[in-house]
């Protein structure tokens, strides 16, 4: 079971954040799309409500929610398509994480973090995830960013409901490598 619901997650998050359309899914300007016409259009895997909502309760990263009402579902943050997703400015911690692999590092410490193809660059409070989040790309570095001196700067932090802090770029004057 876990397996299934594992490549539920992967097909959810790549067309919540991704590919709605690759099966005509509508999702909202704020990324929700109808939990009936997301069971409705799927075809290559077998969805139910209850289905989408243990997908959603049990991932370990939080990826999605529910709406208040039951009947919609999001990504909370990740997004290649242009969605709003409606986070006031928050003030951030005086320093946040951000994981990455060693092979990056030297491009990193020179142009910045950049957000590519997202909306953001993501970032956390927490050491052990950015461990992990580098360690999914090769030998995991772990990069300190100076978010106070930022926020001093002009930058607008973001925090998703899944504790993830958004930014739109980070400058390698904020970056230090975390020993």
């Amino acid at each position: 079971m876990d397996q299934q619901l594992k490549k539920i997650s992967k097909y959810l998050s790549f067309l919540l954040r991704h590919k709605p359309d690759s099966i005509g899914l509508r999702l909202d300007n704020q990324g929700w799309a109808s939990i009936d016409e997301l069971i409705e259009l799927t075809t290559d895997i077998k969805l139910s409500r209850e289905i989408i909502e243990i997908v959603v309760e049990t991932n370990d990263k939080q990826r999605f929610s529910i709406s208040d009402t039951g009947t919609k579902i999001k990504a909370n943050q990740g997004h290649s398509i242009t969605i709003d997703l409606n986070l006031a400015p928050t003030e951030p911690p005086a320093h946040l994480y951000h994981g990455t692999a060693s092979r990056f590092l030297e491009s990193i410490l020179e142009k910045g973090i950049t957000k590519q193809q997202r909306h953001h660059v993501h970032l956390t409070e927490s050491l052990a995830v950015a461990k992990a989040v580098g360690s999914r790309y090769g030998k995991p570095v772990i990069l300190c960013i100076d978010s106070q001196a930022m926020v001093k700067d002009g930058f607008d932090f973001f925090k998703t409901t899944n504790n993830v802090w958004l930014v739109d770029e980070v400058l390698p004057a904020y970056l230090k490598v975390s020993e």
